[in-house]
């Protein structure tokens, strides 16, 4: 039976988005290996975000991250440019699909936590400071980080994963700007109009979709905290009083 199941079978390929091959004898290979599969982890971070908080800004990166992956998709089937000598990868190498997912994804979150979100205060402004510089340098450090495994790994040239990450880059501040920084500076504007219809509309409505960054400089994180914080006083001294009856 299985015999006559394997004469049947067509061309057999490897699935890249899962399988990466490295030198076996390099820990840094290992880790660029394992650095260079981080970006799939997202797609399930984006999942559990949208569903748990129903936040706009979430829901909308996700689309926008599923847009560039879509545009290079297009890309590589217009320019058809094989990747490096010796390359094990499949399919066309320009531009690099992991340094453009990348370098979508620091841009964006950058652009949010830049532009919009407020961390909550240590009492000293220089420790914020810090603390900000700090999120930006590891953001941005894990997309290099990614986009060169590209490069040690020999999945791509350095040409590739160059046009890639500046894709990426363009790609996520035109989704930042189009769907968060022109609608909050022109909200009369038709990006404005646009987004005010898309948090608003029925079905937006009945999914409990919300913008909450609109609201509340961190989204509305600590006000989230104090409640249950509250609630959960209140349950322990209730629990505490019926055990001393």
């Amino acid at each position: 039976m299985f015999g006559s199941h394997s004469a049947n079978r067509g061309p057999q390929t490897s699935l890249d988005l899962t399988h990466v091959l490295y030198d076996d004898d390099s820990l840094l290979s290992l880790a660029l290996a394992l650095v260079t599969l981080s970006p799939i982890l997202l797609m399930a971070a984006y999942a559990s975000l949208a569903v748990q908080t129903r936040e706009f800004l979430v829901i909308i990166m996700w689309a926008g991250q599923f847009g560039n992956e879509g545009f290079n998709w297009i890309l590589k089937r217009l320019y058809k440019e094989d990747r490096p000598d010796g390359s094990l990868g499949n399919g066309y190498g320009f531009p690099s699909s992991h340094s453009q997912y990348m370098g979508y994804f620091s841009t964006f979150l950058i652009c949010h936590l830049y532009f919009r979100h407020r961390f909550g205060s240590t009492g000293s402004s220089f420790l914020d400071q810090a603390w900000r510089i700090i999120v930006y340098v590891a953001v941005s450090a894990w997309g290099l980080s990614v986009a060169y495994s590209r490069y040690h790994l020999q999945y791509h040239t350095p040409y590739q994963i160059l046009w890639g990450y500046g894709i990426g880059v363009v790609c996520g501040a035109a989704c930042y700007g189009c769907f968060e920084l022109i609608p909050r500076l022109r909200p009369n504007s038709p990006l404005g109009q646009l987004k005010a219809f898309l948090v608003s509309n029925p079905i937006s409505t009945w999914l409990q979709i919300r913008d909450g960054w609109a609201i509340w400089p961190d989204g509305g994180r600590e006000g989230d905290w104090k409640r249950w914080k509250a609630k959960w006083d209140r349950q322990r001294v209730v629990s505490t009083e019926k055990r001393s009856q």
